[in-house]
Order: C-alpha cells, then sequence, then structure tokens
C-alpha cells in the first residue's frame, strides 16, 4: 500500500469493509461458506473431498464464480482510463442490486453467485500494470505484510510500512462485524446497505484517484 496516495489507502480500507460485510452476510446465509475469501472455500474443498465428494460442489462454484468476476470485471474496465476504478464499483453495485433482488424473490443460490461475481470484481479497484495492487477481499497477505513492517519498525525502521496494513485487516473484520448485525435485522436485503456504500465509494474513487493508464492483461 505504501505506494498509493493516503486518499487511495482510505478508500482500500473502506472498501475492505464493504467485503468483510457481504462476506458476513454470506457466510451467515450458507453456514459456513464464503464469497470473498476463497483461502476458506479451498480449504473446504480438500475436507469435503475426504468426506465425500459432492460436498465440494458449493466451494468448488464459488471458488469459480470469484475468479470469474476478477477475469469479468478486468475486462469489462480494460479501456475505461481514469475511469477504471468508479466503473468498477459501478459494476460491484450492480451485481449485488442483483443479488438482493434475487434474495427477495426466495432465488438464493442467484444471489449467492452474484455476490462471490462482486467480489471478484471488487479485486480490480486497484491494478498496477495488469495486476492487483492492494488486494481488498482477502488479509493474509496484507497479515503477514504487517508483521514484516512490523519486524522493520523494530529494527529501527518507521512505522507507516504496517499501519495500514493493519488498517486493511481492521476494516475487513469492522465489516464482518457490521454485516452480521445488519443480516441479524434484515436478512439478505441488507445488502443494500452494501448497494448504497458500493455507489459511495464509485463516487469517491472518481474525485480521489488519479488518471491511469489501462491496465495492459
Amino acid at each position: 500500500m505504501k505506494d498509493h496516495p493516503v486518499a487511495e489507502r482510505m478508500l482500500a480500507v473502506a472498501l475492505a469493509g464493504l467485503a468483510g460485510f457481504v462476506d458476513a452476510v454470506a457466510f451467515i446465509e450458507l453456514g459456513g461458506y464464503f464469497v470473498s475469501f476463497m483461502t476458506g472455500n479451498s480449504v473446504q474443498i480438500g475436507t469435503g473431498l475426504a468426506e465425500h465428494a459432492s460436498a465440494v460442489i458449493l466451494p468448488l462454484s464459488l471458488v469459480a464464480l470469484f475468479v470469474a468476476g476478477v477475469v469479468a470485471s478486468s475486462l469489462a474496465v480494460h479501456k475505461a482510463g481514469r475511469f477504471r476504478a468508479p466503473a468498477t464499483l459501478l459494476l460491484v453495485a450492480a451485481l449485488l442490486s442483483a443479488a438482493a433482488f434475487a434474495a427477495a424473490e426466495g432465488r438464493s443460490w442467484i444471489a449467492i453467485a452474484c455476490m462471490a461475481l462482486a467480489m471478484g470484481s471488487e479485486n480490480a479497484v486497484f491494478q498496477r500494470n495488469g495486476e492487483v495492487s492492494i488486494g481488498v477481499t482477502y488479509m493474509t497477505g496484507a497479515l503477514v505484510k504487517m508483521g514484516q513492517g512490523m519486524a522493520a519498525a523494530l529494527r529501527g525502521g518507521g512505522h507507516s510500512s504496517w499501519f495500514w496494513h493493519f488498517c486493511l485487516w481492521v476494516g475487513l473484520a469492522s465489516g464482518a462485524v457490521a454485516g452480521a448485525f445488519a443480516f441479524r435485522a434484515f436478512a439478505m436485503q441488507a445488502l443494500w446497505l452494501a448497494v448504497a456504500a458500493s455507489l459511495i465509494f464509485a463516487l469517491a474513487a472518481l474525485l480521489l484517484m488519479p488518471a491511469v493508464k489501462s491496465p495492459d492483461l
């Protein structure tokens, strides 16, 4: 995150919160599966294979949908230039809206599919040279970098190298707490709060993020 301006780092923390919110809603609805934390689903695939082959269908489908969201959003906004980030977040908002509508109609699996696609798409917000520069839906790498930054600080280095990775993790964890409470109050219709947040973040990205070259894929 150190290569990004402070405004972009703050937006990344907010987007991590969005991912935590949506993932918490999905986790409760699905009883232990994720739409953004693919490491967890990958473990579920492994343990499912050890128990019964059919147990891998759901987590494997979620992984495939997440990857499809990454691919689709990267292709869709490839030529968007400085509008790449806000366009990506508008796509996220559209997918989450579709999920909320589907849930209201009782089509929960369509809703979950749209949520997984949305979380994959969200990772296209921060790209440099065609690669993700800040992952906003997974925290393992951020925690490793935070630990490395802490070690550097203890050796006499600066503290900012770990602070923002810590903020990223706090953002996701806080979003998960909010998502759990929102699900208790509104069930899957809590996704409308995520839609509103996505639209706000799209506007923030338009105002805060500078002009960028379209990434080469």
